[in-house]
């Protein structure tokens, strides 16, 4: 990978650029005017969820951009109470009608289950919820469907009765937090790790005063936020940063011209569990106020 234009090549054949664009918490203020920076900025592929409400606000940003359609990956998820065979193809028309298109790159089950350890139907739902995934496909509506914050047991569910694999499955990865295991099973079975929240999660700066990230930091003579995206991108993982900035969201690109050693590449991948805030899919209950990959 030499730049954000360079792309992962997923099961399915489509190409998917090595960084994305976050684009929660862009509905207030000016999320219109920092999608429009960051697509002024390279980045091509924006990441969404019906959760976020962020949908209206980038599928305006990508019309004033002026850039045809084809030129955007755009991948948007579907909630809890959206999961279901009818309810998931409701749903993708929702998210279709907020974005003003009429298809989408990249369509996600957002989290796996319910209502966390008590949800015993867990399995029938997100097979129920797939295989309309997978219907959609066939529409014309959806070109690739993947999932969010599933950990390898829930993926295997889904391969082991699937007709279509999951291309991606985003998870919180970050140094500190960067689940190994799960991104392992991934790779085995060609799946592309995302990252959400690559910088640390609760904001762009939440590893900033981390002494291992400090030292590397200034060994590399790079930022905090460019050691975190390069170790992700050093694993085969694809991060999804969030900026605010223009000159941040040009900095986060500027992760081509090093590369961190195979030894601090192990320092961070066995640093201590940091910045996670307990929220685990097979556990946690999520709700709209208690919003998963803030």
């Amino acid at each position: 990978m030499n730049s954000i234009q360079d792309c992962y090549t997923l099961n399915n054949g489509m190409k998917l650029p090595c960084i994305g664009f976050g684009t929660y918490q862009t509905i207030n203020g000016d999320g219109k005017a920092i999608i429009l920076d960051a697509i002024r900025a390279g980045y091509r592929f924006f990441d969404a969820a019906s959760l976020y409400e962020t949908e209206r606000v980038l599928g305006s940003a990508i019309k004033e951009s002026g850039l045809p359609r084809s030129e955007f990956i755009i991948e948007t998820k579907l909630w809890i109470d959206e999961m279901g065979y009818d309810s998931a193809k409701k749903a993708l028309d929702a998210s279709l009608e907020r974005l003003q298109m009429d298809y989408v790159d990249l369509y996600m089950i957002h989290w796996p289950r319910q209502t966390g350890a008590d949800d015993e139907n867990w399995k029938e739902l997100d097979l129920e919820t797939w295989h309309a995934l997978e219907d959609l496909v066939d529409t014309g509506k959806v070109r690739a469907i993947g999932c969010s914050n599933f950990l390898p047991h829930h993926l295997k569910n889904i391969l082991d009765h699937c007709r279509i694999k999951p291309v991606v499955d985003q998870l919180e990865l970050h140094p500190g937090y960067s689940q190994e295991a799960a991104v392992a099973f991934c790779q085995a079975n060609d799946i592309v790790p995302m990252a959400w929240s690559p910088l640390g999660r609760g904001n762009e700066n939440a590893l900033a005063g981390n002494a291992i990230l400090s030292r590397l930091a200034k060994k590399y003579n790079r930022s905090i936020a460019q050691i975190c995206l390069r170790f992700l991108l050093q694993k085969g993982i694809l991060p999804i940063p969030k900026a605010s900035s223009y000159e941040h969201m040009k900095a986060n690109a500027e992760i081509f011209d090093f590369e961190l050693s195979e030894d601090d590449l192990w320092m961070l991948s066995c640093m201590p569990q940091t910045t996670w805030l307990g929220e685990h899919p097979d556990f946690h209950i999520p709700t709209k106020k208690s919003n998963p990959n803030q």
